[in-house]
């Protein structure tokens, strides 16, 4: 059986440039070789340009990419995209862009817990357009769009070519449900493509660098940091521990399983690098949405060379003291149970 195919799901706000950038990545030479999923072909809007053929739900685009719209379900829509991988077609990457007002929590939950689904796709990453005119009227105002932003492994805040005045405000705000995405800022659709094409497990790094264009320089880097957010029973809120010794495997297994059975669907998304004590050279990835998670993954070696363990949660309520005592009560459990 072949290797899944890597899927990364855009999705963002209604009018928030979804389909421009998507239209603008598939011109580029490195996703020559990518299949499209979208919800209804009356939402995507691609350039027409971009439209040779169409054969019932299957879209054939003139940069040579595949295009399904997803009628039924993403299980279904993958199927229809791996026949005609079979018969000709091939394909090594797939972008599933979503409608404007979707949750992307079931689609997530989907692509790491079905069976079926995990063994011809792997997520990849969640990329998030937000809109830097109405993006803070909009995640006040909708739902949706609290959880757009709080699933994004990297968030590309769009038209600050237009108006960047709003810009800070709308990074703290973001800060709050999500402080450890990525930022970037395309310009009129472009983007550099490795924020499709890179890899998942790049965003689990610790500060990093959002660049956005500057009229005189080209670029103007902004750090970005954490921030202090509120813990309500209702917001959206990250925590994000750093772990500076390596957890023995029960005990990461424990502190899982303990997280999905208390949140429940209220654990929006944990992903994370951990040093595990058995195998500390082999760190382990986690991934995981709301009560269900991804069977642990063995990278070869530490990306950039430096241990640094770190669990990242995204939910509804949630407490870094509760998680912090929680993870501190099956530490000690576990090694008193061990002997140690």
């Amino acid at each position: 059986m072949s290797a899944p195919v890597p899927m990364t799901v855009v999705t963002g706000f209604l009018g928030s440039g979804k389909t421009t950038l998507i239209a603008n990545l598939l011109r580029r030479p490195e996703l020559s070789r990518t299949a499209v999923i979208i919800n209804e072909f009356g939402e995507i809007g691609l350039d027409h340009e971009l439209i040779e053929s169409s054969e019932e739900d299957l879209v054939e685009l003139s940069t040579g990419c595949l295009c399904c719209v997803m009628r039924g379900d993403l299980t279904n829509a993958v199927h229809r995209l791996m026949e005609k991988r079979g018969e000709g077609r091939p394909f090594e990457r797939i972008v599933l862009e979503t409608t404007g007002l979707a949750d992307p929590a079931p689609i997530v939950h989907a692509a790491i817990a079905d069976p079926t689904l995990r063994a011809l796709v792997s997520l990849d990453r969640v990329a998030v357009t937000v809109d830097a005119l109405t993006g803070i009227a909009s995640l006040e105002a909708h739902e949706e769009s609290r959880r757009q932003i709080a699933l994004a492994d990297v968030l590309l805040l769009t038209k600050t070519d237009v108006d960047d005045s709003g810009v800070a405000a709308l990074r703290d705000r973001i800060a709050a449900v999500n402080p450890d995405a990525d930022i970037l800022f395309p310009v009129r659709g472009e983007i550099d493509p490795a924020v499709i094409i890179g890899g998942a497990t790049a965003s689990l790094g610790g500060r990093r660098k959002a660049r956005v264009p500057d009229e005189n320089t080209g670029s103007l880097d902004h750090d970005h940091l954490d921030h202090a957010h509120g813990h309500g029973s209702d917001e959206i809120t990250s925590v994000s521990l750093r772990l500076d010794k390596p957890l023995q495997a029960v005990a990461l297994t424990l502190f899982l399983q303990a997280l999905a059975e208390t949140m429940g669907p209220d654990l929006l998304r944990l992903k994370g690098i951990v040093e595990v004590a058995e195998a500390p050279d082999t760190p382990a990835v986690v991934h995981g949405v709301q009560h269900v998670f991804h069977p642990m993954r063995w990278l070869d070696g530490w990306p950039g060379g430096a241990r640094d363990s770190r669990l990242v949660m995204i939910g509804k309520g949630l407490s870094e003291t509760w998680v912090r005592a929680l993870l501190d009560t099956i530490i000690e459990e576990v090694a008193e149970a061990s002997g140690q």
